[in-house]
């Protein structure tokens, strides 16, 4: 399918085929029909995204700390290569479209197949050919709307809420600052709810169109606008005053000041300057509110993501509500969007649309609506560069199937593989997007819609899962049974179920499975192995990790889809141990601390003890609540009169008999590399996997077993 995005890394903005998105849970799979350039916005979005490094570093500073935090902790160039895979990721643009259902997931009920919709959100409802959409940003589009009137759903939303905060009342003077697409709308809404408006814009078409849609009265603000706001509010000043506009000035916000009554209202709805001047709000003593987009529900995973909707008596109206709310004033004819569309353009032609925007052609525009063939048949295998080098994966080595492109394939997985001499068959991913970037930058032959199509290739001979947790045991076990050679992230399985289905799978196949435990493979952890020898004494191993904290509405949080940080982290630190002692866990006992504070998730911060089959004992110190600053990891290991301490896998000190030795590495490796080298190893030589299906298996059930501890406070067996 088509779809537009920019490129971060060559600044170029452009329409490229992608594979289209499969239906998921939760979402629904529409064909798009139109979708609408937001020209304020979107120009602002592709400015930033051409900036230069420079010029995005002025603009986040925030971020800058960050990353220098992060190279004094993983190094330099762990971080240059985390840093140059963002800034040279592609990005899909737009955020209101409207066109018909053609799937959804199973837990979608609200919408079924040929249903008209409307849909919100950056990421989602992006110019393209088809969308996958969370169910809660999506609203029913009544039959006598058209799909181009419907596209501009997104924006009457963001209005909507604009005006909710506002809270006019009959026969008020409301005064719109900003007259695009915005304020156009804005001054629609405002006389639909019966108050008098008057528009300010710098350019004289849009104050005449603003009056056409029934403004009342408007000028420059520069001809003198304080004076004739006050005029024609019988010199009382406006009671309410909306900024739609888009700038980084802070006029907007000086001159809403200047023209309110007392005690009266400024909300900023569009993205402007906010220095707001003291002395003037003060004294009229002016209620400001910065609109929050859509409406309730923006920004939280919660509803957005995982369609858990506010309930109507005590949020009556959320995003998913003000899109129905604006479809509606357009059906009933209080609103009229149509004169609003200045130029259409087939979504082939989208580049010459965002010449406009961003005003390398000169032209005035303002709504810019892209049209869609939905007949068009859609190809869901997207051949890249390199697919006309076909040939055997039998012949050519290591083939790889990949399944999820997120940045963690992007800043390790696959810079190793193809540094191991891997090749690289077909890629699937949930956003196409992802899916053709990876592809094209490491030369794999296809990008293909579904994971189903990367694990039925047969020029594959390993399958890499790098998804989110929920999906991980399903797909492997799906590429075991298929005789495929798997290596999936960590962690293998959320549940006991989930993965006595994935060893079975596992023990039957003729494919094996191996689970992206790293470190076990890293130079320092080699080398402590190495230390400890000859020892037949039991190990006792001191694990401290620096986690930091995960806000709670993060996706690893949730328990269904990310599983939470005990199952998706604390999984590595319990194979290392297993590796170092050569046992696998027989029992654990943990206990989290139990904070007041509600944005801290207690078993983000938990102490675990573990005993394993040689008679070794372990502690795992797990905090959230640590200073960034602070190496992740430290490990010290004891047994026999020997001491081994490891050093965030970035050196390690060895002291044995009275004497200290010290191993410098010359910069953090957590062995990624080698455990990719030791995978390609096992493809090309038939196996086994590089780590033992039973430490697989013991990893994975420790960590479940950690959470029923924390469930009953009592030590539980493995």
């Amino acid at each position: 399918m088509k779809q537009v995005i920019q490129d971060l890394g060559t600044h170029e903005l452009k329409v490229v085929d992608v594979p289209p998105p499969v239906a998921q849970r939760g979402r629904v799979l529409v064909r798009t029909a139109a979708t609408l350039i937001s020209a304020g916005t979107e120009r602002m979005t592709v400015e930033m995204g051409n900036r230069g490094l420079l010029g995005k570093a002025r603009e986040r500073p925030d971020l800058v700390k960050q990353v220098i935090q992060k190279a004094q902790r993983e190094g330099v160039l762990n971080t240059l290569n985390a840093v140059r895979a963002k800034l040279n990721s592609q990005v899909a643009l737009g955020y209101s479209a409207s066109g018909t259902v053609i799937g959804s997931g199973e837990d979608v009920t609200k919408f079924r197949v040929s249903d008209r919709v409307v849909c919100a959100g950056a990421g989602y409802a992006s110019h393209a050919e088809v969308l996958s959409v969370p169910k809660n940003l999506c609203a029913s589009l009544p039959d006598n709307v058209d799909f181009e009137s419907g596209a501009f759903g997104t924006l009457g939303a963001i209005a909507l809420q604009g005006l909710r905060l506002a809270a006019p009342n009959l026969g008020e003077a409301c005064v719109v600052i900003g007259l695009g697409l915005l304020g156009q709308i804005t001054v629609q809404l405002l006389k639909a709810n019966g108050c008098r408006v008057f528009g300010i814009d710098l350019d004289p078409q849009r104050i005449a169109l603003a009056l056409q849609l029934g403004a009342d009265h408007g000028c420059s603000p520069d001809d003198d606008a304080e004076r004739k706001v006050i005029e024609w509010s019988r010199g009382r000043g406006a009671d309410a005053v909306l900024i739609t506009a888009a700038t980084s000035s802070n006029q907007p916000v000086e001159m809403a000041g200047q023209i309110s009554r007392q005690k009266g209202r400024v909300v900023a709805v569009g993205l402007v300057g906010l220095d707001i001047p003291r002395e003037l709000y003060y004294r009229r003593e002016l209620t400001l509110n910065i609109s929050m987009s859509y409406g309730p529900g923006r920004y939280d995973p919660e509803y957005e993501e995982r369609g858990h909707d506010y309930p109507f008596a005590y949020v009556r109206w959320t995003e998913g509500r003000n899109l129905e709310a604006f479809v509606d004033l357009i059906a009933s004819g209080r609103m009229d969007v149509k004169p609003l569309i200045t130029h259409r353009f087939a979504i082939a032609e989208a580049e010459h649309a965002y010449r406009l925007i961003t005003g390398e052609v000169k032209e005035p525009h303002l709504g810019i609506v892209l049209t869609y063939d939905t007949e068009r048949t859609l190809e869901t295998r997207i051949a890249l560069s390199s697919a006309s080098q076909k040939t055997s994966a039998a012949k050519q080595g290591v083939s790889v199937g990949l399944i999820g492109a997120g940045s963690y394939a992007k800043k390790f997985l696959l810079p190793n593989f193809k540094a191991a001499g891997a090749q690289f068959q077909s890629v699937a991913s949930a956003s196409g997007i992802s899916a053709r970037e990876v592809g094209e930058k490491y030369g794999f032959r296809y990008s293909v819609s579904s994971a189903v199509e990367v694990i039925d290739d047969t020029d594959v001979n390993l399958i890499v899962i790098a998804t989110r947790h929920n999906t991980h045991a399903d797909l492997a076990r799906k590429a075991l049974e298929c005789g495929r050679n798997v290596f999936v992230e960590k962690p293998l399985a959320l549940n006991h179920e989930e993965l006595d289905r994935v060893i079975s799978a596992a023990t039957q196949s003729a494919g094996w499975l191996m689970v992206g435990f790293n470190r076990r493979f890293s130079p320092a952890a080699r080398a402590a192995q190495d230390f400890f020898e000859d020892t037949q004494a039991p190990l006792s191993i001191s694990y401290r990790v620096n986690a930091g904290r995960i806000p709670q509405t993060h996706w690893i949080q949730d328990p269904q889809e990310g599983g939470g940080r005990i199952v998706g982290e604390v999984c590595h630190f319990i194979d290392l141990m297993q590796f170092l002692t050569g046992a696998v866990t027989t029992r654990v006992y943990a206990e989290a601390i139990a904070s007041r504070n509600d944005e801290v998730v207690d078993q983000d911060s938990v102490f675990i003890t573990l005993r394993f089959a040689d008679g070794s004992n372990g502690s795992i110190a797990y905090l959230a609540e640590g200073d960034p600053a602070l190496a992740k990891e430290r490990v010290e290991i004891f047994s026999d009169g020997k001491t081994f301490v490891l050093e965030d896998f970035s050196g390690a000190t060895m002291h044995a008999n009275g004497k200290t030795k010290r191993l410098r590495l010359g910069g953090q490796d957590k062995g990624q590399a080698d455990e990719v080298r030791e995978i390609c190893r096992a493809v090309l030589g038939g196996g086994p996997a590089p780590i033992a299906l039973e430490d697989l298996a013991a990893s994975a059930r420790a960590t479940f077993a950690i959470k029923e501890s924390l469930g009953s406070g009592r030590p539980v067996e493995v």
